[in-house]
């Protein structure tokens, strides 16, 4: 079922939810004395430990000082930067990082040019500890996340940063060439990239992708959940045991985009690690702050929006309303929901808001054979989407690139060849399964892959997940270009009267491999 387990039983996971999961561990490992730290210090994060970019001027949550041992700071240089849009893309960022061992009064400098870092501002530790697992075949770990929340800052900006600690200035002179650089959102919209794909993990083919990510200069970066695989199959078997160390490769990975790029992450299946909290999230609480503005952002840390120039962008949870893998089904009590319709309402009657892209895991509407679609969100958000007219729709969870014609009413609202326009308005919407970011990549029952030419198929085989577990078959139309390599999506963005959205997925190679346009009728 792809649920990550922490080597729970297969037989076992499988008939629990991550709350029995969480309490299961908690209760089993606590007995048998493996935490030697003590269950709250491992679950900081699973306590709600956030802060958003609207709390940077708060007072920091310091680790206690009998929490863990300090070592000589000047020996400790932080790692794994990545940063995030506040709910404000102009005004706020969020700095994050991380340190291999607890250091003293973390802090931020920043400043207009990397010799005028006058700006220091107090960073705040979250601490997660992991007991070792697997009969001490996989290592306990101790890691250390530090995050900065930066406001009022200055709108179309580009800021240079540098983070440190007591023994480690990033003004030294020593060490400017760990400093990073950040823009915030422009004040007015203008033209802009934006990049985004799922399921990355570690690997020499997700590293490639961010490097050519890099190369396209986004303006941000959307990864629609599956982010690390610190638990890569959740099988259950021995050899299937989460290793929280897979976290530091990742950012390490990461960071020579992320420290630049906005990396605006929200929660896929792999990433519900019931360790940390009943809900599974308490990991990404410690890993990562997001705008605070979703309808339960302690709980649901994967449900946010904000703008960036003449486009909305929305990340949800798909873990809530998903029938395939229903470990968290209903864990937001429908209030995920009911938000995404207050918020697409809003997002649609601002003015300065030409376009509204989706993303989340799960996929609506895809055709592999691994995971095919799911029918919670069909059941679930389709129709919402429908109402409020999204302009594009971005999924993971299939590792492949697939796209559809614009789909309305669960059919074909108009077929969109390699290069053609769409108008949501008119035609419906296109959803894209971007799930090719490094992770082994799946297939597509016959014909396999259309590898980016035009699906001349009047209809293809498929199945979506039905509640209460099991498949429904079904035969479609609409899966239009399907590509089973590895690939991601750039997106550029132009705005005044002639705004629209051309979007492309380029693979590994940097190849084109499909592309079209969005533009909404007037």
């Amino acid at each position: 079922m792809d649920i990550p387990r922490f080597g729970i039983p297969e037989k076992l996971a499988d008939r629990m939810s991550m709350a029995e999961q969480h309490e299961f561990l908690r209760t089993r490992l606590s007995r048998r004395g493996v935490l030697r730290t003590g269950v709250a210090t491992a679950a900081v994060a699973g306590a709600g430990a956030t802060m958003g970019a609207s709390q940077a001027s708060a007072a920091p949550a310091y680790l206690p000082s009998n929490s863990a041992s300090h070592v000589d700071g000047s020996l400790v240089a932080p790692f794994g930067r990545h940063l995030a849009y506040g709910a404000d893309p102009k005004t706020q960022m969020v700095v994050s990082w991380q340190v291999p061992f607890a250091v003293k009064r973390p802090y931020i400098r920043i400043g207009r040019t990397p010799w005028e870092l006058s700006r220091k501002i107090d960073a705040e530790v979250r601490h997660l500890t992991t007991p070792s697992l697997n009969g001490g075949k996989i290592a306990a770990a101790e890691q250390y996340y530090v995050h900065a929340g930066l406001d009022r800052l200055q709108a179309g900006t580009t800021y240079y940063y540098g983070v440190g600690h007591d023994g480690f200035d990033p003004a030294d002179r020593k060490n400017l060439g760990t400093l990073g650089t950040f823009t915030t959102a422009p004040s007015h919209a203008g033209s802009f990239t934006f990049t985004a794909f799922g399921d990355q993990g570690v690997s020499y083919h997700a590293l490639g992708n961010d490097q050519l990510i890099l190369g396209q200069n986004p303006a941000f970066h959307l990864h629609a959940g599956d982010i690390c695989y610190a638990d890569p199959s959740g099988s259950g078997q021995s050899s299937d045991v989460y290793d929280a160390r897979t976290w530091d490769q990742f950012l390490a990975q990461t960071e020579s985009v992320a420290k630049t790029v906005p990396w605006m992450v929200t929660t896929g299946n792999h990433d519900m690690e019931a360790w940390y909290s009943p809900n599974g999230y308490g990991g990404q609480n410690a890993r990562w702050t997001l705008p605070d503005n979703g309808p339960d952002p302690v709980n649901q840390p994967g449900v946010y929006s904000f703008v960036h120039g003449n486009v909305g962008v929305v990340a949800l949870d798909a873990n809530d309303v998903s029938y395939e893998i229903p470990a968290n089904y209903g864990i937001s009590a429908g209030k995920q929901t009911k938000w995404l319709d207050k918020r697409l309402g809003e997002l649609r009657a601002r003015r300065d808001v030409d376009f509204i892209v989706i993303f989340f895991h799960h996929c609506a509407f895809s055709t592999t054979n691994s995971h095919a679609s799911d029918g919670g969100v069909r059941d679930e958000w389709v129709p919402v989407f429908e109402k409020h007219e999204v302009d594009l729709v971005i999924n993971g969870h299939n590792h492949v690139y697939e796209r559809t014609d614009a789909v309305k009413g669960g059919a074909v609202g108009r077929t969109i060849p390699i290069g053609a326009r769409t108008d949501p308005t008119r035609d419906g919407i296109v959803y894209v399964t971007a799930g090719g970011a490094g992770k082994s990549l799946y297939d597509f029952p016959a014909p396999d892959s259309f590898e980016g030419k035009v699906n001349d198929q009047e209809s293809v085989p498929t199945w979506h997940s039905v509640k209460g577990g099991g498949k429904a078959v079904e035969t479609v139309e609409w899966s239009r270009v399907r590509y089973t390599g590895y690939s991601f999506l750039a997106v550029e963005v132009t705005a005044g009267h002639d705004a629209r959205l051309k979007v492309s997925a380029l693979a590994e190679s940097g190849a084109r491999i499909d592309h079209f346009e969005i533009k909404r009728g007037r």
